[in-house]
């Protein structure tokens, strides 16, 4: 029989909570020791409704399933009082191909996983002692980036940029009810990046949003916006002129995240191999090397962050059903 487990269901089951990091953080890994097989992302864009749809997926040798993912971003759908994100998860038996689960998460599971990323990125490559963040946009990814990077550091102000000043004091209203910390809504990105040791972009902007200029010694910069060809958050130029830049899978990287538009840019050799998220994981010492340096985490979404958590969703439920 196939569980199907609902929206509702699924956010009792998986809070946003540091037992996620261990779980996505394995993911990780396997990816980095070839350990799975991930297929390219499929990708259809809806120019005409500002909308996109992705189906992802990933099989971790050994293990008894897999799951296969449609996610869809719809960006205009906040003026239209819906959530700009939405999809499921479907969860199949690694000999059979029979289907164990239908996860109707509406996006709530890619969410989740992608804010455990982040605060993952910024447990291996961020100064441990910092003082303020800047948060780069004011949707629900925002939110979540920061929720969970309260898991690793403490900091004491934030800083929020967003194109709609209304939607930051809006996610800044929303954010104080959560978090005990600081909150100022920065009138540009500069002044932002002057005073925050880690950045955090979240925005689907096609233009960089950080120029080189604005970066200073000792920040880390994770940006998980750039999932598509055409999406660019970052100056190319910070990628060659940083001390360390972090793929998730520098396969995807090197065609949807900011390490494309520096290739495209020659800035970059196209051949250039960098450690990718799961190698720092499990060798933190090829990551940041002193407190000067800028380190980048680039985030596209993996397949095999899909599996792990739909996988952990399902072994819950399973759990609490017995």
């Amino acid at each position: 029989m196939t569980d199907i487990l609902h929206y509702n269901e699924i956010k009792k089951i998986i809070p946003l909570n540091k037992s996620l990091i261990p779980i996505i953080e394995e993911g990780f890994i396997n990816l980095s020791k070839n350990k799975t097989v991930t297929p390219p992302i499929m990708r259809l864009d809806i120019e005409e409704f500002y909308g996109e749809a992705d189906v992802k997926a990933a099989y971790i040798k050994g293990l008894d399933s897999f799951a296969i993912k449609i996610a869809v971003g719809y960006f205009n759908n906040p003026s239209k009082g819906l959530p700009s994100s939405g999809g499921l998860m479907v969860l199949l038996n690694s000999e059979t191909g029979v289907i164990k689960a239908i996860l109707l998460d509406q996006g709530y599971l890619t969410d989740v996983r992608t804010a455990i990323a982040g605060a993952i990125a910024s447990k291996y490559l961020s100064n441990l002692d910092i003082e303020n963040v800047g948060i780069i946009g004011s949707g629900m990814q925002a939110q979540l980036q920061l929720e969970s990077l309260m898991m690793v550091r403490n900091p004491k102000t934030v800083y929020v940029w967003a194109r709609d000043q209304a939607k930051a004091d809006k996610y800044i209203k929303t954010m104080k009810m959560k978090i005990n910390v600081n909150f100022i809504n920065s009138k540009n990105i500069q002044e932002l990046c002057k005073n925050c040791q880690i950045l955090i972009t979240t925005t689907p902007s096609d233009k960089p949003l950080i120029k080189n200029d604005w970066v200073k010694k000792g920040t880390h910069i994770t940006a998980m916006g750039s999932d598509a060809e055409h999406k660019n958050e970052i100056d190319p130029l910070i990628i060659r002129n940083c001390d360390s830049y972090v793929p998730d899978k520098q396969s995807q990287t090197i065609i949807l995240g900011e390490l494309h538009h520096a290739i495209k840019n020659g800035l970059i050799n196209k051949d250039k191999k960098f450690n990718e998220l799961g190698e720092i994981i499990n060798n933190p010492t090829l990551g940041r090397k002193s407190n000067d340096d800028i380190t980048i985490c680039d985030l596209t979404g993996t397949g095999v962050q899909d599996t792990a958590i739909a996988r952990h969703t399902y072994n819950l439920f399973i759990s609490n059903k017995i």
